[in-house]
């Protein structure tokens, strides 16, 4: 088990107020160390962070922890530590190597190419801006690039774009109400570097899942000026950024990567955890090759009360002092990983992150699963996480892209609808009842992998100019090209394409659970087959704003979309419905097949049987009553469809037809029907309906 101990009152914690705690007299540095004979702190006295002013030897107390004070250690101090201690094949201490301070808030680079620590001016006026408090079931999340949101965006001043202050910009934050999203999840902000085999190859970092600090933001997507002024001014435009979001009603989570550190393998940089205690900082072997679970060349130990401790001070830092709503945990499970690196869902940080209460409201997801032993958890994390639902992705793009190439070569797709319409409806076979359908992070596509047009466009991935031979980035796409291999100007494969990316937007609007959209996707952006763009830090992956007129079409109807789950709390539940009892803000479900009868179980997972109208109704709390029709054909050639009769039903009026090229047809006539009276479906779409 974790060796974890009972906690003690602020006062007893010996792994209190970790880094560095300025007053106006000086400032405090507390740094833990559980194998190190000496551990001192070194001020420097120019801008380059070259010339060391003094150093000061911290004494060792209690809880492995080394403290001492200095005057010296004001804010805007920049400040190193240094250790020595014992060789051997587990330890890395080198008594003249400056070393980050893993709970410093600031970071800045020297001239000899090192990185230094800063004492930061935390003081800002929130003004009385507070955090929305989206509940989950309103939440529509908008995984984005801090940066490339803005890299193209002519709306933007010149000197903004690519910056917080770009995302924080009157036109970028009416981008996103327009569109419909409540939360935008930024791709990794903690200061990051990049691999030194991309910087050999003249590439770089784009992504970010390369940590340097746990603590600062990452300099580089801060504003010119707020760059030169240092670390402080950094800080100030992030949370300048986080402000304005929240007074436009937006919420905005984090994607941290607590899992692995920018030193990579044991030959890596050493720039912070390997120069203090690389014995307990990181999972290794008696011979110092690292226990490696996230395939990024090292793993933290969170079987260590000194490294869960890390994830939680940094994550009531941001949740507090900087006020970000949420967290997107990277490859989660090599937290969840004891002392002999089994994943155990109860492992104490797992239940510590959302039990804490100076947590308390703050969203947790999971990505569940890592490269190690069991590494695949989709589903087993304890109640307050939410997870990224892999199958959720995997059988939507099946259901609109690979069974319908199926379809197209062969004449019958290999899959019926079951498995498309369970996860539909909140993938109750994955997550335990208790935990209800919020616990499902709906997505169709995320920064890794192909944008929901290149889904449509490309049967294989081509990454040749990421330099590593086309070997990186998935072979398993799950994608279906429509017949031809990237661009064309056929008129049949560029509508075939289109109605999939409409199809694939209204799965994803329409499923119980929270669904996520990826930046690019409501206009269809493309990065030509690329599905692994981390280390393209240009056009290929910043959004353009230069969009065709299919482009804005599309763009509407995911507005629409969003718009019509906002208004139908029955497309919204809370928990999971309980068969023959009305179940608090869950849905009642009822599936019937073409014919308006019940669906039976034979055709539940027929191949044949493609077609399904799902009757969704909801058991209020906060909302009116509210029942929706949905219908979903999964078959190229038309079909006809019996409306359903059903108690309590009257009438049912189309609110959506994904067969509509763009938002809707102006002529209104014709949109309303009654049970029993048939309408025609083009194949493969998604009809919507209101119950009254």
């Amino acid at each position: 088990m974790p060796d974890t101990e009972p906690s003690a009152p602020a006062s007893q914690d010996p792994l209190r107020d970790l880094g560095v705690t300025a007053t106006i007299d000086g400032g405090t540095i507390r740094a833990w160390s559980a194998t190190a004979t000496s551990v001192e702190v070194c001020l420097f006295s120019d801008s380059g962070a070259e010339h060391v002013a003094e150093c000061i030897t911290l004494e060792p107390g209690p809880g492995s922890v080394w403290s001492g004070f200095s005057p010296g250690l004001a804010v805007g101090a920049t400040y190193s530590v240094r250790a020595d201690g014992p060789s051997g094949p587990t330890h890395r201490f080198d008594r003249e190597r400056h070393l980050l301070d893993p709970w410093s808030r600031g970071v800045v680079e020297s001239r000899d190419g090192g990185v230094r620590s800063v004492v930061t001016d935390e003081a800002f006026d929130w003004n009385g801006a507070r955090k929305p408090g989206t509940p989950l079931d309103h939440t529509v999340i908008y995984e984005m690039h801090a940066a490339g949101f803005t890299k193209l965006n002519p709306a933007v001043p010149a000197e903004l774009r690519g910056t917080y202050a770009g995302l924080a910009h009157e036109n970028s934050i009416a981008y996103l109400r327009d569109l419909g999203v409540t939360a935008v999840e930024l791709l990794p902000v903690h200061r990051f570097t990049s691999e030194e085999r991309l910087v050999q190859q003249g590439l770089r970092n784009y992504w970010g899942y390369n940590t340097l600090s746990f603590f600062s933001p990452h300099a580089d997507y801060a504003s010119p000026g707020a760059r030169l002024s240092g670390p402080s001014a950094v800080l100030r435009e992030f949370k300048g950024m986080v402000k304005l979001l929240h007074e436009a009603g937006i919420e905005v989570i984090l994607d941290v990567v607590f899992n692995h550190t920018g030193e990579e393998g044991p030959n890596g940089p050493t720039t912070s955890f390997r120069g203090l205690d690389n014995a307990h900082y990181y999972r290794q072997m008696p011979d110092g090759d690292y226990i490696d679970v996230t395939g990024c060349g090292n793993t933290l130990d969170f079987s260590r009360e000194i490294t869960q401790r890390l994830v939680l001070d940094s994550l009531r830092y941001w949740a507090n002092d900087v006020q970000i709503d949420g967290f997107r945990f990277d490859l989660a499970p090599a937290l969840g990983r004891d002392t002999d690196v089994h994943f155990d869902p109860r492992h104490p940080l797992l239940t510590a992150i959302v039990s804490d209460p100076a947590l308390a409201g703050v969203k947790m997801i999971a990505e569940p699963w890592d490269v190690g032993m069991g590494g695949w958890q989709t589903g087993s994390f304890p109640t307050g996480w939410s997870e990224w639902n892999d199958g959720y992705r995997d059988r939507m793009r099946d259901f609109w892209l690979t069974d319908i190439a199926a379809e197209r070569a062969h004449g019958e797709a290999p899959h019926g609808i079951g498995g498309m319409a369970r996860r539909l409806a909140g993938s109750a076979h994955a997550f335990a009842h208790e935990r209800g359908p919020l616990a499902s992070v709906n997505f169709v596509t995320a920064h890794d992998g192909f944008t929901l047009a290149d889904l449509t466009a490309y049967n294989q991935k081509h990454n040749l100019a990421n330099g590593e031979g086309n070997r990186d980035g998935t072979d398993d796409n799950h994608s279906h090209n429509h017949g031809v291999e990237g661009p064309t100007d056929d008129p049949a494969v560029t509508d075939a394409r289109r109605l999939t990316m409409r199809n694939l937007l209204g799965t994803l609007a329409l499923s119980a659970g929270v669904p996520m959209l990826t930046a690019g996707d409501e206009f269809g952006r493309s990065q030509h087959g690329n599905n692994n763009g981390y280390c393209h830090d240009d056009d290929l992956t910043w959004l353009s704003w230069d969009h065709e007129p299919w482009q804005r079409d599309l763009a509407e109807v995911t507005r629409t979309l969003l718009r019509l789950r906002r208004e139908n709390p029955a497309l919204r539940p809370v928990r999971f419905g309980v068969l023959g009892e009305s179940t608090p803000s869950a849905t009642e479900m009822d599936w019937f097949g073409s014919d308006g009868a019940a669906m039976s179980s034979e055709n539940w997972d027929a191949p044949g049987s493609r077609t399904l109208q799902y009757l969704a109704s909801s058991t209020p709390e906060h909302e009116d009553f509210n029942r929706i029709l949905l219908v979903v054909h999964g078959r190229t050639s038309p079909t006809t469809v019996v409306l359903p009769r059903h108690e309590g039903v009257a009438s049912y009026r189309l609110l959506w037809d994904s067969a509509w090229p763009s938002d809707q047809p102006e002529d209104d006539e014709g949109r309303t029907a009654s049970p029993g009276d048939t309408r025609e479906v083009s194949g493969t779409s998604i009809q919507l309906y209101r119950a009254a």
